[in-house]
């Protein structure tokens, strides 16, 4: 019988096979990574990078950031926390051993004291060179990576500024125009809109005060003059922008389009750059760390996912380096698996999905285009405001983006306790299983050894000691030294200075101290001077009961209701503190904030000079179980140990029992997200100090 069952084909078909387009290069993989020592940091890097990361993200502590070294009062507690410390080249070297830095792609996230750690990192680099047999200045060359380096987004939202605009302003542009000439594949500053984001910025406002922190540096280094007008196309190339992705991720992605639009524009009309490629916005990304939620953390996966897809989906506007956190951070600092999860995902996307097959998605989509010209129209005119105050630098002297981003960060709280911004498990759906995930919260985040921040005191003495006994390396640090002061005070470009003083086995509190001899220190406004005021519905509602509750505890006591809010130490995330403190104001009480980077014999002094009522203290960098008990105890000290003392912040429960324990009166964390609930426990703090008889409480 014949068979007429058709032939096996020779191949697949098509359909079983379909042919597959080439694929776009992924993205650069980071994870923000840094913490205790530079030994146990740089094992945690060459772990990391054996896992596929493709580049290095490094986190600075603290004092390295702000331009101490470790021994230094104002650096107690804040030692290896939030990143690694770094106090000298022999830091620098143990850092990256055995790490290649000629083939590697660095970010540092770095600003005030930038320079240093970049001169660091050259001499580090060619060091290595050196022993290698190679020609340290092939390796500078090619030497890539970026310094974050925004300075002007310090005064408005992270805090780690040192020095005030002018000089700050110079240092940038010291830094642009010598890596333009030497290190030409380094980009010097990394325009931040990230913690812009963080601070309460719109979409708007966060595009606008970027691209006004771009005018002012590209002004300042077209008028210096360092960079030929010619090669200024080359100043637009190194330029970067770090960004943040929120969960409204259709929006976030139109934002990133709108930036491409209007670097495009900026560059071509206002400094004349006819290079499409010099003009093309280029931008790293880690998605938002404000959105993380210490209740029901596990949530915190799909977002970080959704807010990766914000910068990725759309190819024309793709983020060049993507660094992810990892699901705990509201809750602590990531062990290596939680990294480890969060490189993953950004795996699974770039090399099991098909998305770096196709061209971009959205490319005549109506809604996309439209969503695009609203957001570039807003920023155009928020651009166009702050040039007419005189630009970006005088925008923030005055105090008017500072107090901006305050009140548009109130209005988003707001919005969370009316229950009209919907926080899954927050505010909403907050009924949980157990999570296996924290079930055991001391082990569920990293911890630092308690002894980091001896140890690593004890060893910058010792290297400051061991360079001095020997008079020849004594006398090349006081020289190198004495020349950085003299440049300073000159329009001479700082970075040979700070080469010669890296050389020269200086540390990091030396050469800072050494500028702030020159260019003196600074104080941002604060942005709280004004108030929000009530709002309608709910909220407004609850904040009127909480001012009655105010009212009638002010009357009883014959007095107006003092709440001094302090944040002690180097932590510069003060959002927090100031949405208290412009809650507290809108709630009655009379508010006391001197800002950031207070001691505590600091806030103790100013709380019994203002005869408070409370004092309030902030602290999200894990140094508060040093802090808190030196501020109850100078309270004691003082004879003011009857003033109740409050914190708030990323403390682990543990740690909060511990606090109450010492005398704190109350802990408040991010899960205590209802303003005017804290409000209201404020009046019965104060009540219960001063024994007065305890009211029924208004509901709110």
């Amino acid at each position: 019988m014949a068979d007429d069952r058709p032939a096996a084909p020779d191949a697949a078909p098509d359909a079983a096979a379909p042919a597959r387009p080439e694929r776009d290069r992924p993205w650069v993989m980071r994870t923000y990574a840094g913490h205790s020592s530079a030994a146990a940091s740089n094992a945690l890097y060459r772990r990391n990078l054996e896992k596929g990361q493709t580049g290095l993200s490094v986190a600075f502590d603290l004092p390295t950031q702000t331009g101490y070294d470790p021994d230094h009062v104002l650096a107690r507690g804040e030692v290896g926390k939030v990143g690694v410390p770094i106090s000298h080249i022999g830091d620098m070297r143990a850092l990256f051993d055995q790490i290649p830095l000629g083939q590697m792609n660095t970010s540092m996230t770095i600003n005030a004291t930038a320079m240093w750690l970049l001169a660091m990192y050259q001499v580090a680099a060619e060091e290595q060179a050196e022993a290698a047999g190679e020609d340290p200045a092939t390796v500078v060359k090619a030497l890539a990576g970026t310094t974050q380096n925004d300075i002007i987004k310090e005064y408005l939202s992270r805090g780690t500024y040192v020095f005030a605009p002018a000089p700050s302003l110079r240092l940038i542009t010291d830094m642009v125009s010598y890596t333009v000439a030497e290190i030409p594949k380094w980009n010097p500053i990394n325009i931040c809109s990230y913690h812009l984001q963080e601070a309460g910025a719109t979409p708007v406002q966060e595009i606008a005060y970027a691209m006004s922190t771009a005018i002012a540096v590209l002004d300042a280094v077209r008028d210096a003059g360092q960079v030929p007008q010619e090669r200024f196309g080359e100043v637009v190339a190194r330029i970067s922008f770090f960004v943040n992705a929120g969960v409204r991720f259709v929006e976030e992605m139109c934002k990133m389009r709108a930036f491409v639009e209007l670097w495009d524009e900026l560059t071509r009309e206002r400094y004349g750059v006819t290079d499409a490629k010099q003009r093309r916005f280029r931008y790293g990304v880690q998605v938002n760390s404000l959105g993380l939620t210490e209740a029901q953390p596990e949530n915190n996966v799909q977002r970080i996912v959704l807010e990766m897809l914000a910068v990725t989906l759309s190819k024309d506007a793709r983020a060049r380096a993507v660094q992810l956190p990892a699901w705990n951070e509201a809750l602590g600092l990531p062990r290596p698996w939680d990294q480890q999860w969060s490189l993953r995902m950004q795996q699974v996307l770039a090399f099991e999905s098909d998305l770096l097959e196709y061209d971009d998605l959205f490319t005549g989509s109506t809604v996309v285009e439209a969503k695009v010209a609203e957001l570039v129209a807003g920023a155009k005119a928020e651009i166009d405001r702050v040039q007419q105050m005189g630009g970006a630098v005088a925008a923030v002297e005055s105090g008017y983006m500072k107090s901006a981003l305050v009140a548009s960060h109130a209005l988003r709280r707001q919005r969370i306790e009316a229950g009209e911004d919907v926080i899954v498990g927050v505010n909403r759906f907050e009924t949980t299983e157990p999570n296996p995930l924290t079930a055991d919260l001391d082990t569920a985040i990293q911890t630092v050894d308690a002894g980091v921040e001896s140890a690593a005191a004890s060893a910058v003495r010792e290297w400051r000691e061991q360079r001095d006994a020997d008079p020849a390396r004594r006398d090349r640090a006081a020289a190198a030294l004495t020349r950085l002061r003299e440049v300073a005070a000159t329009d001479e470009n700082l970075m040979e200075a700070s080469l010669e003083c890296a050389r020269a086995e200086v540390t990091t509190g030396e050469w800072a101290q050494a500028l702030r001899d020159v260019f003196g220190e600074f104080r941002a406004p604060t942005g709280v001077t004004g108030s929000v005021g009530l709002t309608g519905g709910a909220a407004g509602t609850e904040l009127a009961a909480v001012r009655t509750r105010v009212a009638e505890l002010r009357d009883e006591l014959g007095e107006t209701l003092r709440v001094l809010v302090g944040k002690p130490g180097l932590d510069g995330h003060s959002n927090g503190a100031e949405q208290i403190a412009v809650r507290a104001r809108d709630a009655g009480f009379e508010v006391i904030y001197q800002g950031i980077r207070l001691t505590p014999e600091q806030i103790v002094a100013a709380a019994v000079s203002e005869d408070v009522h409370l004092v309030g203290i902030s602290i999200l960098s894990g140094s508060h179980m040093e802090l808190v008990p030196e501020v109850l105890e100078r309270l004691r000290e003082a004879g003011a140990g009857d003033i109740p003392v409050i914190v708030g912040g990323i403390i682990p429960e543990s740690d909060a029992t511990r606090l109450k324990a010492l005398g704190v009166a109350e802990v408040f964390t991010p899960k205590d997200f209802g303003l005017n609930d804290i409000m209201s426990r404020f009046v019965d703090v104060i009540r219960e100090s001063r024994h007065t008889e305890t009211a029924e409480p208004t509901p709110v």
